[in-house]
């Protein structure tokens, strides 16, 4: 089969496209002819191993996988000894952001992990690009008591985690202002954002506004610059640890303090986040949005894109 290969931490150059041996299925697992899979923030921090607590869930020293990717989309080829939820032919989607080796033509995979069979409708890339971003959405507004009529403003609204909070807000019935470059209002306000601020000409924390929720989904700002936006008592967010990992520590000591305050959210339940997007995109209130596509032989470059900063939602690697 080929697979994404390196044995190393290290920038994109590290990786390789290699042929190996197939994995065997063990019990309790599946085998999985993967389609598709996404190049994510998530995997590039995997590729580097930077931040190093990374290396705690990948490899302290070196990687745990050859092969980088944190999720995919494909057919069940067959199954271990005891495995019940699945069948040969089954169409299925699952995610692990602590890696599992999916840039590569086959995988397995345990049946009781993040594994879940395709939401009705979509395409095998198409359910790739509802899973990592979506994911770390759905686990930092879960952090927030929503109710319909509530005001929050998302940073990097284009983004694979600001398009897919974007959406999961305004299902929640909150008004949300998207931050974003002016090339791409009509994008946001297509998944929901009532309002918008081009980041290139208009400083959005200098806006004379007040949000319940203020979520950084690209991690380029700070509190402090945003506590002027927040409610009496409105939340504060971002997808970084921020300058000298100061989120971590706000986030103990301003709830405190009442008042405007900071959560940090640690994502978990995987499986959850893949059940409710599979509702929300089955009943058409969630849409994946995709930028580019690279063939797996193109997965240096695909890592570069996304390390570029410039990608809007999703960049899908395609294994047929």
């Amino acid at each position: 089969m080929r697979t994404a290969y390196r044995t190393e931490y290290g920038p994109p150059e590290v990786l390789s496209v290699r042929e190996l041996p197939k994995p065997t299925v063990a019990p309790g697992e599946v085998l999985i002819r993967v389609r598709a899979a996404s190049v994510n923030r998530t995997d590039s921090g995997i590729l580097r191993g930077k931040p190093w607590v990374f290396r705690f869930f990948c490899g302290l020293w070196r990687p745990k996988f050859v092969a980088t990717g944190s999720d995919f989309a494909g057919d069940v080829e067959a199954v271990g000894a005891g495995v019940t939820r699945f069948s040969p032919g089954d169409r299925v989607w699952g995610f692990d952001d602590n890696s599992l080796g999916s840039h590569a033509e086959y995988m397995t995979f345990h049946e009781d992990n993040a594994i879940l069979t395709l939401p009705e409708g979509l395409t095998y890339e198409e359910a790739v690009a509802c899973t990592e971003g979506a994911h770390y959405a759905i686990n930092f507004i879960n952090k927030v008591s929503l109710r319909a009529g509530q005001t929050a403003l998302v940073n990097g609204g284009t983004g694979a985690i600001g398009s897919a909070a974007i959406q999961l807000l305004k299902h929640h019935g909150v008004a949300v202002t998207a931050v974003c470059a002016a090339e791409h209002f009509g994008l946001v306000e297509s998944l929901g954002a009532s309002r918008v601020i081009d980041y290139q000409t208009d400083d959005f924390t200098r806006h004379p506004a007040s949000y319940d929720l203020v979520f950084d989904a690209v991690g380029k700002s700070t509190f402090g610059q945003c506590k002027p936006l927040l409610a009496e008592r409105g939340v504060y967010i971002s997808s970084e640890l921020g300058p000298g990992g100061q989120n971590l520590l706000l986030a103990a000591v301003t709830p405190l303090l009442g008042g405007k305050r900071v959560r940090f959210p640690i994502p978990l339940d995987p499986k959850g986040s893949l059940t409710l997007i599979k509702c929300l995109v089955e009943q058409k209130e969630f849409r994946p949005v995709i930028d580019r596509r690279f063939p797996l032989e193109q997965i240096q470059e695909a890592f570069r894109y996304v390390e570029s900063g410039q990608k809007i939602g999703n960049v899908i690697l395609t294994l047929d």
